[in-house]
């Protein structure tokens, strides 16, 4: 690997498929919370970006948000539905980047599964608001940047690296296939 990595004296770097990519998948999306949702042929002022909250992320690693029937982001769901999520969980690590394809539905159950008070700032009708509808984003791949051991021994690493003038970082990255 031609980068900062091959200065590391230790692993640095793990491509995850299957169950183990679920896995990191939902820890990293459950540490973040929230992502940037990027749509193609963006048509609002935003280009296509905007801050979404994760409902959940399913067992088969799919991502569900609730979303407005009427809202840009719909619009060009239907028109391409590819997709690409950015995650940061913390300040220096949990980052992930997301691709995948995005489908809308008006699932009552889904609604009511995925439902929260605090939805009623965008839907004032409660959960029965004719406008939401559920936005499932089944990923395709993704790449992931975390460390291995935790924040505190990394930072700890990092400041012995310094000290020492060697690299001691404790980061772990690699492509995800879902």
């Amino acid at each position: 690997m031609d980068s900062i990595n091959k200065q590391q004296p230790e692993h640095n770097f793990e491509d995850l498929s299957g169950a183990p990519a679920i896995k990191k998948l939902t820890e990293l999306v459950k540490e973040a919370e929230t992502c940037f949702f990027c749509t193609e042929g963006g048509t609002g002022g935003s280009s296509g970006v905007r801050p979404m909250s994760v409902q959940q992320v399913d067992e088969q690693g799919n991502l569900w948000f609730l979303s407005a029937s009427d809202s840009y982001k719909n619009r060009e769901i239907a028109a391409n539905p590819s997709v690409k999520l950015f995650f940061q969980g913390s300040k220096h690590a949990e980052f992930l980047s997301l691709e995948g394809h995005a489908s809308i539905s008006r699932d009552k159950a889904k609604i009511k599964e995925l439902w929260n008070f605090i939805l009623k700032t965008w839907f004032t009708e409660g959960e029965d608001d004719p406008r939401i509808t559920v936005i499932k984003v089944a990923p395709s791949h993704g790449y992931y940047w975390d460390n291995k051991h935790g924040s505190a021994i990394a930072g700890a690493k990092m400041l012995i690296g310094a000290a020492i003038g060697k690299t001691l970082d404790d980061s772990i990255e690699g492509n995800l296939r879902v």
